[in-house]
């Protein structure tokens, strides 16, 4: 048997380069390992801003290194170099496939393409639930894409266990999650279970259909209350003409507002419309080969972030302070 190739514990054994993604808790970086010279991910998550989070974050750290799953992204290794949790990832060149459509599919894929996508979403679910966990957080912008066209749903950050001291629990209630992909159940702080993934599922499935999430044009309360109050969003059939019926059902069956009525990862497996997906090498060809590389497109977002920050400037030196002064600050503190 092959051993398996270890990573070192140690910042200096990695070279970091552009920033390729954050988050709320993170910045991720583009890195090569020094011995291998292998390129890597890695996360960097500092401990102190973060110290009300510590359990959290162990536990995304553990989740990470424990998953065995060709679907979920398993962490190489992680260590703690002065204040800072670095977490070291297989790099997926191809970024997130919310990235993916930004950059070249701003209207939404088609449907071969979603079909192959979220089959290999579900697979990953099926091993979570199955372990007794719940992700939380399924969206576009955690579904990661590698150079190959292999797909792997990736920050568990949000994710919450169902087994306390070796007793399962019947749900959690913890408000948790992003907004416009949330269950009702969880909006409302009631007790929920892994049936909450399938109504992410879902709103995951319409995100890639069109581009960006039903809810997405609405602030945070809005939001909440049209998931709480409104019929659940779907597939419209005269303006999504181009959509099959077997897609619209297969929505239809994950925005359910009563969670027992959602079918479970592993059902929803056996759902005709999955018999659309095609092969890794078919995203190959038609997600990925006009695609600029991550680096790239990294480079060029940091380019614009500038751009308009010497924008705002300029116009603070020309006397336009009282206008401009808060919207600097909040670009100065996001820099």
């Amino acid at each position: 048997m092959e051993k398996q190739q270890k990573y070192p514990l140690g910042a200096e054994q990695y070279n970091l380069f552009e920033e390729i993604g954050s988050g709320a808790t993170a910045t991720i970086y583009r890195a090569v390992c020094i011995p291998t010279q292998e390129t890597v991910a890695i996360k960097v998550l500092d401990l102190e801003k973060e110290n009300s989070e510590l359990c959290k974050i162990a536990h995304e750290a553990q989740t990470m290194t424990l998953m065995d799953q060709p679907n979920l992204l398993k962490a190489h290794c992680s260590f703690v170099t002065d204040h800072y949790l670095w977490v070291v990832m297989p790099f997926m060149a191809a970024g997130s496939c919310q990235h993916i459509m930004k950059s070249a599919f701003p209207d939404g894929f088609e449907e071969a393409v979603i079909a192959t996508i979220l089959r290999e979403v579900l697979k990953g679910l099926v091993n979570i639930h199955q372990h007794g966990d719940i992700h939380l957080d399924v969206k576009a912008g955690n579904i990661l894409v590698n150079s190959r066209g292999a797909i792997k749903l990736c920050d568990f950050g949000a994710s919450a266990s169902l087994f306390d001291e070796g007793k399962r629990l019947h749900g959690r209630n913890t408000f948790t999650g992003t907004f416009c992909w949330m269950a009702p159940e969880v909006m409302e702080e009631n007790e929920y279970d892994f049936k909450d993934d399938i109504w992410s599922f879902g709103i995951t499935a319409l995100e890639l259909a069109h581009g960006h999430s039903p809810y997405s044009k609405f602030p945070s309360m809005k939001i909440l209350l049209k998931i709480i109050h409104d019929a659940p969003p779907g597939i419209d059939c005269e303006k999504d003409k181009k959509f099959s019926k077997s897609f619209r059902k297969l929505i239809e069956s994950c925005l359910k507002k009563k969670a027992p009525e959602r079918p479970s990862a592993q059902q929803l497996l056996k759902h005709p419309f999955f018999k659309r997906a095609r092969s890794s090498e078919y995203l190959t060809r038609t997600l990925l080969k006009e695609l600029p590389s991550l680096e790239d497109s990294a480079k060029e977002s940091k380019m614009k972030q500038d751009m308009v920050i010497q924008k705002k400037l300029a116009e603070v030196e020309r006397g336009e302070i009282g206008r401009h002064k808060k919207g600097v600050q909040r670009l100065e503190f996001r820099r």
